[in-house]
């Protein structure tokens, strides 16, 4: 008899116990429903002794602070790709029939394909081809008059020029492309 009183009195206990941690954390995570967003918005302002550091893992990413105006933000890199087709093709980087859009499509940053351009140009290299070796993406364009091997994994510019073009000063000319890419940027306010 003491034995089962003293399983029923720990069981009790116990479920107590259960009940009471999983409501404190039912409360933690806020209010749930229609207005849900009102009163969470409210209870936080109010508790003065919460952190405001987040607990998101996608916030502690630092963000540019001029994010919105990066030139590879998703609205205004198309913008600022239109206003460089006239600028580009003026200085013979791009031809005629291209534009800015299509020919920087592989890359993930806007300042990558206009250093691929710049060096292309600068040591008179097939950009279809540096274009295949910086981004590792082989468009529909003829990459048969390349220099080296066109292979699928990306690779630095730098890389890139050396195999192209081994007498070349790979370094310098990345170093040359890359400021004149910025340089194009800034003019355009970028």
């Amino acid at each position: 008899m003491k034995k089962s009183f003293l399983v029923v009195a720990v069981l009790i206990v116990s479920v107590s116990l259960f009940l009471t941690v999983g409501a404190q954390r039912a409360g933690a995570q806020g209010p749930a429903g229609a207005g849900a967003s009102t009163a969470a918005k409210g209870s936080s302002g109010s508790s003065g002794s919460h952190s405001s550091h987040s607990l998101n893992p996608i916030k502690w990413v630092k963000k540019d602070k001029n994010s919105k105006n990066s030139p590879d933000s998703n609205g205004s890199r198309s913008d600022i790709e239109k206003k460089l087709t006239p600028k580009l093709q003026a200085q013979g980087l791009l031809p005629a029939n291209s534009n800015a859009t299509d020919a920087c499509a592989p890359f993930t940053a806007l300042n990558e394909c206009l250093a691929a351009l710049h060096a292309s140009h600068n040591l008179e290299l097939g950009f279809n081809c540096l274009r295949a070796n910086v981004t590792g993406v082989q468009t529909n364009a003829d990459l048969s008059g390349c220099k080296g091997a066109i292979g699928d994994k990306a690779q630095s510019l730098n890389k890139s020029i050396h195999e192209m073009n081994p007498n070349a000063d790979a370094k310098g000319a990345t170093k040359n492309a890359e400021k004149q890419a910025k340089d194009d940027l800034k003019d355009l306010g970028a």
